[in-house]
């Protein structure tokens, strides 16, 4: 996996446990791909008025798991007070655009793929929460 590789070769100590970072950061890369191409399907269906607010917070989550991953990824001059701030706004973002999700995946798969990425990158995000504080 080239994320827990990149994050082994930081030369520096770092408080937390390397695994750990990595597959979160790699969650949050599933997360925001998955959110990307939920929206892209969404505007592809027949009944895309339905469907206007998944789309706008799948790209919501997309960019704030961008943020996070980039966030995690950094250890020089690290801000713990930073990093729960982020994390928090993930896990938020991820849980609203799961139960948006949730509300159409009966009948679009694209967005129970979606729901189910955003719970497993939300769980992750919590547990390294929980390692920080």
């Amino acid at each position: 996996m080239p994320v827990r590789e990149m994050i082994d070769t930081y030369p520096a100590e770092i408080n937390l446990d390397r695994g750990q970072i990595a597959d979160t950061v790699q969650a949050l890369v599933d997360c925001a791909e998955t959110c990307t191409a939920c929206a892209d399907a969404c505007l592809s269906e027949q009944d895309i008025d339905r469907l206007r607010k998944c789309v706008r917070t799948d790209l919501d989550c997309a960019d704030i798991c961008e943020a996070t991953a980039r966030v995690l990824s950094r250890h020089t001059g690290y801000d713990a007070n930073i990093t729960r701030a982020q994390l928090q706004a993930c896990i938020q973002a991820c849980t609203s655009c799961a139960e948006e999700c949730e509300r159409h995946a009966d009948l679009h798969e694209h967005c129970r793929l979606c729901a189910q990425a955003c719970r497993n990158c939300a769980s992750a995000c919590q547990r390294l929460l929980d390692a920080i504080s």
